[in-house]
């Protein structure tokens, strides 16, 4: 498991940093490099690019899903490694945020955190924790489960 768990990891980090390039090249393509991300969605990007963003991520949730359907044949080992990916997934993008651009200035800026189905809008606080929460139950259901093929 640890060299899956490796391979997941840098598989996971990798996605994170793509998405922080792809906000920061939308960000400058738009020329909306404001910190309060809630105005962007809310009426300054038009409602088409929107509506392809939101394929982006429902793109991007499939390819997380595909991994753990092709890496683990458990229900609980799948649930894990889709955890874990999506975990690292986030946390990273808002590292490549922070070093590409200094974005966010802090853990209480407000970010739009998803689309589907509504625009979900939070400080950044909220996807940190809810994030190493699913770091830690990703890495309990490994423990749990780490017999069960």
């Amino acid at each position: 498991m640890p060299k899956k768990l490796v391979i997941l990891t840098v598989f996971g980090a990798a996605m994170g940093w793509w998405e922080g390039v792809v906000v920061v090249y939308i960000r400058k393509i738009l020329q909306m490099n404001i910190p309060d991300l809630t105005r962007m969605v809310m009426g300054q990007v038009p409602s088409d690019l929107i509506s392809i963003e939101m394929t982006r991520e429902a793109a991007t949730i499939i390819m997380l899903v595909t991994v753990a359907l092709m890496l683990e044949k458990n229900w609980w080992r799948r649930l894990a490694v889709f955890l874990w990916a999506f975990a690292l997934w986030d946390l990273i993008y808002y590292v490549a945020l922070k070093i590409l651009i200094g974005w966010p200035p802090s853990f209480a800026t407000i970010d739009c955190l998803f689309l589907i189905p509504v625009p979900w809008i939070a400080p950044v606080w909220v996807p940190v924790l809810v994030m190493s929460g699913f770091l830690a139950f990703s890495g309990w259901l490994f423990f749990k489960f780490k017999d069960v093929s």
